[in-house]
């Protein structure tokens, strides 16, 4: 198509500037209303979007998504995932491995890769198991995967934890060969057996088995070190406890190469919503205390967590919809990823939106190698745009949940904004608020 002007969008949410975009690339841009701003009119112009009032950032990067397919299609497909994450203001995101069958050989990741290229909705880029079937038995084809097609840089037996420290020390020192990162799930699955929600004083008066949270920093506390003897990228999955914070601040200062996520779930919910005994509220790791809340914020600001990523972890009704022991564990988490972190960090005054760009954007492009994605909103970078509107705040409704499962726990919900739209590699993927 011709070239697309986006008007009067705030970069970053400073000034107003008006946007061109012409073959996939920001070609130029001017402050809005300055003499001279009418030359972007003109001839060549196909489309102009109106962006006044709104925020503009580099397209979204989700680290952590679960698409399902192949295996689950009752729950997501690549196609209904690319379109939630489009509607969330994502331009890519990373399909976690623990599909059926299992993304651990050359020929899954590349089915995954190619339904996503044929969604052409958002980026979809394969996370590749680290151990055949996600067993923890024996390496998966790791060096396959990432000379395919689908290039894959980052492994993860997410969902579970690569619990043998051999094949853990193999898989980072597999990996550092091509400047790969394992993505651990930290889990002792040894001291989380039959495991239903955090443990403590609550989980003993709700008479729900604990999980505790030496389980996760035990396993982060080995594979620091790991990663340190080997020299390889470690990246740590949905971090939940205050103590994991104190694990990976100390790594982070003796150089170690570790990288850390956390969801908006986590950032916001606490223990005290089980109470309810409502499954939409149990989830892989469990929602911690108030002062765990409290830890990881902090660690965001700081830095010692590095990116906010969704662990999007869609389920058909009928998983979600009966009691609790018998409830699958996970949530949507793609359409309301920004909005939950704008009301976390930029209604509070903690981050800045160039803050945001870097921890939903920049930086999770980076550590999962995507070259064209988490550019600067500035001429020359590829046009993955992403308009958030601040004025379109209200309760969240469930037809706003694009994708095939509505396991949300903010249904209802006051959300600070919505996305008004979505440009991928200068295509407009969301105008106005809905998929184009």
């Amino acid at each position: 198509m011709g070239a697309i002007v986006l008007r009067g969008g705030a970069p970053y949410g400073l000034d107003p500037h008006d946007i061109v975009i012409d073959d996939g690339v920001i070609t130029a841009m001017m402050p809005s209303n300055q003499a001279g701003s009418n030359a972007l009119d003109g001839e060549g112009v196909e489309l102009e979007l109106d962006a006044s009032g709104c925020t503009v950032i580099p397209g979204l990067v989700d680290l952590h998504t679960h698409l399902r397919e192949p295996g689950r299609e009752d729950a997501e497909t690549i196609a209904t995932g690319s379109q939630a994450a489009a509607m969330g203001g994502f331009t890519c995101v990373h399909a976690m491995a623990n599909t059926s069958p299992v993304a651990d050989t050359a020929g899954v990741v590349e089915q995954v890769w190619r339904r996503g290229v044929e969604a052409g909705i958002v980026d979809v880029r394969p996370v590749g198991a680290v151990t055949v079937g996600l067993k923890g038995e024996q390496l998966a084809e790791l060096g396959a995967m990432a000379a395919s097609a689908a290039s894959v840089r980052v492994f993860s037996d997410d969902g579970l934890c690569v619990h043998d420290p051999l094949l853990m020390r193999r898989a980072l020192e597999y990996v550092k060969t091509f400047d790969g990162v394992v993505a651990q799930h930290a889990q002792d699955p040894r001291l989380t057996e039959a495991a239903q929600m955090n443990e403590g004083a609550l989980s003993a008066r709700l008479g729900l088995a604990g999980w505790p949270a030496v389980a996760e920093e035990a396993i982060i506390a080995r594979d620091v070190l790991l990663a340190e003897h080997v020299g390889s990228r470690l990246h740590v999955c949905h971090v939940s406890t205050a103590g994991s914070v104190e694990v990976i601040r100390w790594a982070k200062a003796r150089g170690i190469p570790v990288t850390a996520e956390v969801t908006p779930h986590h950032l916001l919910l606490t223990e005290e919503l089980v109470e309810s005994f409502d499954p939409i509220y149990k989830v892989n790791p469990p929602l911690r205390r108030a002062k765990d809340v409290h830890a990881l914020r902090e660690a965001v600001v700081e830095g010692t967590i590095d990116i906010i990523a969704t662990d999007h972890a869609p389920h058909p009704r009928e998983d979600k919809d009966c009691e609790w022991a018998a409830a699958a564990m996970g949530m949507v988490g793609l359409e309301t990823a920004l909005g939950i972190t704008v009301e976390v960090f930029i209604e509070s005054g903690l981050l800045t939106w160039r803050d945001i760009a870097d921890r939903m954007s920049t930086i999770p492009a980076r550590i999962g190698q995507v070259p064209d994605q988490g550019m600067p909103i500035a001429p020359g970078s590829a046009a993955n745009i992403t308009v958030w509107d601040p004025s379109a705040q209200g309760p969240l409704e469930v037809d706003a949940l694009v994708g095939k499962s509505g396991n949300s726990p903010y249904l209802g919900q006051r959300m600070p904004g919505t996305i008004r739209h979505v440009l991928f590699r200068g295509r407009p993927t969301v105008v106005d608020g809905a998929l184009a």
